[in-house]
């Protein structure tokens, strides 16, 4: 069976740094830092006392005051991010045949806020259960898809894929499968996040797996750099439509780039760290080249995972360099979490988006907030540190791992 091409035709970005697409590469290409004091919830006992919050993002600008009621933050971030990347694809909502649009989306965590406040309120009362009749509902990792495909009405495949992290990048993974075994013409896919509550710091805090640079917190993501304590939280969503390239075409579709292959893997190591020499991140990038037909020397960019945790850079980069080898030093490294923080299960999204728009601009985003060189870090990779890089990319590939030890690769080409 010969597969379908895959091509990328509309794009959706909710971030720290922007509230759409536009906003979002601007930020990047410029290096603004999206973390700051916490302004959700009093701070003054926890060891972390920032993340990347949106900003003057307000859900009721974009959604129905009654149905954003019923619907979690993250869910929300899915909608305005969907929403901005089915326009942006120009699709013909009316013609279009709507039993063969998916939706299939990533969470990490789903509606943690709802369940925390759910849970918070049971206790303060009397033992008596009262919940909301929409607790559920609103909890779910799968609702976000689900809310999408009501609204549009599309009734192709639909579900979520959790897999921490790593989640949105399986979701684009298992939507790139889908067209390009004929199931369907078109899915929206991606991830949004919402994690930035007492419950999700809280717990981060407790695992030491957060920056604790509360004196500085707009320097607090510093992938590679020799003094990086742990990751920023952020939050948001990234979207992309996909469709099928024939159909693309026929309909003179605008075309992002071609989506030619992913990758998975376990590290089948640790249920929280990575393994030391990347032996899984090494098998996950070998698997999506060979997924997309292509060679090492073949990539010239690669959005790292690049959390700015003191295991995890190196081994991700160690990983590269076994990969790619001599070639691995001509490549445009980065991590643009320096900027927009870690967004969990919506990072492989929006990462994939910087890919994208990065070969669309001809520019690579950089990895702010680099001062000090790591001993363990070889100094011959270009890691894009601090300023943005003029590159002319025909291929660029996007990491994300997650706890657990889920691997995701995706890998963009320019059209030929």
């Amino acid at each position: 069976m010969e597969l379908k091409r895959v091509v990328v035709t509309g794009l959706g970005a909710l971030t720290p740094i922007g509230n759409t697409k536009e906003e979002y590469w601007e930020g990047l290409i410029s290096g603004k830092s999206g973390a700051a004091p916490i302004t959700y919830y009093d701070t003054e006992k926890f060891k972390t006392k920032f993340a990347c919050e949106l900003k003057n993002f307000n859900a009721t600008d974009f959604i129905d005051r009654k149905l954003a009621s019923r619907m979690d933050k993250f869910t929300q971030y899915a909608m305005v991010a969907a929403d901005e990347a089915i326009a942006d694809a120009k699709l013909d909502l009316d013609s279009i045949n709507k039993l063969r649009v998916g939706v299939i989306w990533g969470a990490g965590i789903g509606g943690l806020e709802t369940f925390q406040e759910e849970v918070l309120n049971f206790a303060k009362g009397d033992g008596t259960p009262r919940f909301n009749p929409f607790f559920i509902p609103k909890m779910i990792a799968d609702i976000a898809p689900g809310n999408i495909s009501i609204k549009y009405g599309f009734m192709g495949p639909n579900y979520t894929t959790v897999s921490a992290c790593a989640s949105s990048a399986n979701a684009m993974f298992d939507a790139l499968n889908s067209i390009r075994l004929g199931h369907c013409d078109v899915v929206v896919t991606g991830g949004s996040e919402a994690a930035v509550t007492i419950a999700g710091m809280g717990g981060f805090n407790a695992m030491h797996a957060l920056s604790t640079r509360n004196e500085s917190p707009e320097t607090a993501s510093r992938p590679f750099d020799g003094t990086r304590d742990g990751f920023v939280l952020g939050e948001g969503a990234g979207a992309l439509v996909l469709e099928e390239y024939e159909y693309a075409k026929a309909r003179g579709a605008k075309i992002y780039a071609e989506f030619v292959g992913g990758g998975l893997s376990s590290d089948a190591y640790h249920m929280t760290a990575p393994h030391p020499e990347g032996k899984g991140v090494v098998v996950v990038m070998k698997n999506c080249l060979e997924n997309a037909g292509l060679k090492p020397e073949d990539v010239d960019h690669i959005n790292t995972h690049g959390t700015s945790t003191p295991l995890g850079d190196v081994a991700e980069l160690k990983a590269i360099s076994e990969v790619f080898g001599n070639h691995a030093k001509k490549i445009n490294i980065n991590s643009t979490k320096s900027m927009t923080g870690h967004l969990l299960g919506a990072a492989g999204a929006i990462e994939a988006i910087s890919v994208i728009m990065a070969m669309e601009h001809g520019i690579v985003p950089p990895t702010i907030n680099h001062t000090t060189a790591d001993e363990n870090i070889d100094p011959e990779l270009n890691l894009t540190l601090n300023k943005a890089q003029k590159r002319n990319i025909k291929v660029g590939m996007s990491n994300t791992f997650g706890f657990g030890g889920h691997n995701a690769c995706v890998l963009f080409k320019k059209l030929d």
